[in-house]
């Protein structure tokens, strides 16, 4: 009589949780790793691209039809391809740059590229909310292109921006956890590799609680310095 296999018991158990923080801590810290890194670029490039397609359209201090539909154009573009596809499409420029297609330099060419149109249509919406007046002022008192951006666009668009880098933050953190699912490292990666493919529940969930808490902490915090840096 020939033995047949015991099928009653599962092929991979859940992690104890006594074991979970010392897989989620680690990839935790490489997210925010790729996010912090990202969002560096991301507000030097992005801002200052926001800040052009502001000051380009007719409402800026230099309004140009072409460089602004040009610029928009690209911007919208850059917007339109899912993070996904975009990850996959330019492969070959990721491998060119960092030499790899793997870990957080390979996830920080794609989330980059994602994030710097998304952050700069929402500087130029920013911008646009500010009362025209406050340039007007600064025209009529003489001031130069480079001070007006500075001291009335930018200053007083505070909060706003504050509030489109927490949103672009939480976007970016969104996008490493994609990232992770082609070897990009972060808690994506981890929720892939032990909560998919080894169908354990325990590093599933605690993914998925930690990337909720994170993103509720985010808003907070960001909601707090918009709101401290709005004038009375």
């Amino acid at each position: 009589m020939s033995a047949t296999a015991d099928t009653s018991q599962p092929l991979l158990s859940d992690t104890p949780l006594s074991e979970l923080p010392a897989l989620l801590l680690p990839a935790y810290g490489e997210t925010w790793a790729m996010v912090g890194i990202v969002m560096m670029l991301v507000v030097m490039i992005g801002g200052a691209t926001g800040v052009l397609l502001y000051n380009t359209s007719p409402r800026g201090l230099f309004p140009q039809d072409r460089a602004y539909g040009l610029l928009s154009w690209a911007v919208n573009m850059g917007r339109s391809l899912p993070f996904l596809v975009l990850m996959a499409a330019i492969i070959p420029l990721t491998r060119w740059i960092t030499g790899t297609t793997l870990g957080i330099a390979a996830a920080v060419v794609p989330m980059t590229i994602a994030g710097i149109p998304f952050f700069a249509r929402l500087v130029q919406n920013t911008l646009n909310d500010l009362p025209r007046e406050n340039m007007a002022v600064g025209l009529v008192t003489g001031s130069s292109p480079a001070q007006i951006i500075r001291q009335t666009q930018l200053r007083e668009a505070l909060p706003g921006l504050a509030s489109a880098i927490t949103l672009n933050t939480i976007s970016m953190i969104e996008y490493s956890a994609i990232a992770g699912t082609i070897g990009a490292g972060g808690i994506g990666f981890l929720a892939v590799t032990y909560g998919y493919q080894r169908f354990d529940m325990t590093v599933m969930l605690g993914t998925i609680v930690l990337l909720i808490i994170t993103v509720q902490l985010v808003q907070f915090v960001g909601d707090r310095i918009a709101r401290s840096l709005t004038r009375p």
